[in-house]
């Protein structure tokens, strides 16, 4: 197992898992991205920032973030999407892999990390609590679709 950085070439593996999260969540006709918009925003825009966990070859595990911004806190991060597959999970890869994205996060001086969760994902629910993450009930999401 290797923990490392995205680079080129890696789109089309981590597109691959961004479906089978979008799947996962049941909403797979949702993502339109493609591996080459996400090569260039990762690597030519830089707007975002991956880690892949690769087996075998085989990227089995990503996270995606970028830098957000809080007018109370200050530069934040946010964790888009972290996602393991479902027959690698239980094995440490996901907590090595948030871990990771945390050690990031701290060197980056960030003065928070966010991500979301759905309500019903209890398996993610209880891998966040396992780390002392505080799951937020008050706020309420809000988005616009251009």
């Amino acid at each position: 197992m290797e923990i490392r950085f995205a680079q080129r070439g890696d789109g089309e593996g981590i597109l691959r898992l961004i479906q089978a999260l979008a799947a996962y969540e049941e909403a797979p006709d949702e993502v339109i991205n493609t591996s080459a918009e996400l090569e260039m925003h990762l690597f030519d825009e830089q707007i975002c920032s991956a880690l892949v966990c690769e087996v075998d070859s085989e990227i089995i595990a990503f996270a995606l973030w970028y830098t957000s911004y809080s007018t109370w806190k200050g530069k934040c991060l946010y964790l888009e999407d972290f996602f393991v597959l479902p027959e690698f999970r239980k094995t440490g890869i996901g907590g090595k892999l948030f871990d990771r994205v945390v050690e990031i996060a701290r060197a980056s001086g960030v003065k928070r990390m966010d991500w979301q969760v759905l309500e019903w994902n209890q398996l993610a629910i209880d891998f966040y609590k396992k780390r002392n993450a505080v799951l937020d009930p008050e706020w309420l999401n809000g988005r616009l679709f251009f």
